[in-house]
């Protein structure tokens, strides 16, 4: 399994990272344990959690159900937390079921790291990342509507200053090791770096953002971000929620899919989305590439790509995108895949 570099921290992490958001609902603990184990034994050496999670539905009463499920695993396994890098997410403005919503700052931030470290069994996080910006976000399709012309950048220099050192006195009790964002944009990302480096504060290893065949818009300014500031993306949502193994065409709806419980999978549903998906199912038919491979390959072959998160419902699923772990991308199919996504730019 190829290694890359988790920004400027001197860890290295798996070109894939196991993804976790559906343990505790979907994925049964024991069938989640044994993820964990084959993907360990695979080389895969980075897992992504977060207290809101487990997903498809967030419920109030599931808050933390997943990093349990991962902590009830390491309790079992003691000896094997030197095995792989743990990153977890803490929630925050927009995201009701924990805390009611509060905004991050100094005054949530340590009860819900300690709360995590308990639900994970560990001593330490390695990547700690906020989930969602406080001022708001464009992702999860609002960049449609986004509009940031009433955000005040003096309040959101100030939080960042207070999450930044408050997250300091955590790295100093050694609760966690090093910082990361998600959903953020490059401005924030910017600012965050900024600080840190003026403050000597933890300075933002890397983002945690959507990106796939169907979902580009790292590609310019996030793109730049991570070539100047060493911020390497773990890219979310490599497969489209699903769209791009081809298992929703025709408008279906799979018994026990994520779309069985979220129909419009966040918004990625569009007639456009449907079409968008045929012409690279067939593009992996005319290369005699699983579309699964071509689309996880593709994205780690990105210039900007630390990590890519994927999530398998089942244990079948993780051993369909381990066969293709390591795949090098055929000549030609790069320049392709850019045609297509020319033709079907922003299909959702």
């Amino acid at each position: 399994m190829k290694m890359n570099p988790l920004g400027r921290t001197g860890l290295m992490v798996s070109e894939l990272c196991l993804g976790t958001m559906t343990w505790g609902t979907q994925t049964p603990q024991t069938d989640a344990h044994r993820q964990i184990e084959t993907a360990l034994d695979h080389g895969i050496n980075f897992i992504d959690t977060a207290e809101m999670y487990p997903v498809n539905p967030i419920a109030k009463d599931t808050i933390g159900l997943t990093e349990e499920v991962i902590g009830h695993w390491q309790a079992a396994n003691p000896s094997r937390r030197d095995d792989y890098i743990l990153a977890t997410k803490h929630s925050g403005a927009g995201m009701a079921h924990a805390r009611e919503g509060a905004p991050i700052s100094s005054a949530t931030i340590p009860a819900a790291i300690e709360g995590s470290l308990k639900r994970l069994k560990t001593d330490v996080i390695d990547l700690y990342q906020f989930h969602w910006p406080n001022r708001g976000s464009y992702m999860f399709r609002r960049n449609w509507g986004y509009d940031p012309s009433s955000q005040h950048r003096a309040d959101t220099i100030a939080h960042m200053e207070d999450a930044l050192e408050a997250l300091q006195r955590e790295v100093d009790k050694g609760n966690i090791r090093h910082f990361g964002l998600s959903n953020e944009s490059a401005w924030g990302t910017t600012q965050w770096a900024r600080i840190a480096e003026e403050k000597g504060w933890p300075r933002v290893a890397s983002i945690q953002n959507e990106y796939s065949l169907m979902c580009r818009m790292f590609d310019t300014d996030l793109a730049e971000v991570t070539a100047n500031e060493d911020v390497g993306l773990l890219a979310f949502s490599p497969l489209a929620a699903g769209l791009l193994t081809g298992k929703y065409q025709g408008d279906t709806i799979p018994d026990g899919s994520r779309r069985s419980l979220t129909s419009d999978l966040g918004g990625r549903i569009t007639e456009r989305a449907f079409v968008a998906v045929q012409a690279y199912l067939d593009l992996a038919a005319e290369f005699d590439l699983d579309p699964v491979h071509m689309a996880l390959a593709w994205c780690a072959s990105r210039p900007f790509m630390t990590s890519v998160i994927f999530g398998a419902s089942t244990h079948s699923q993780l051993d369909q995108i381990l066969a293709g772990a390591g795949l090098v991308m055929p000549d030609g199919l790069a320049d392709r895949i850019d045609s297509l996504h020319r033709a079907h730019p922003m299909p959702y």
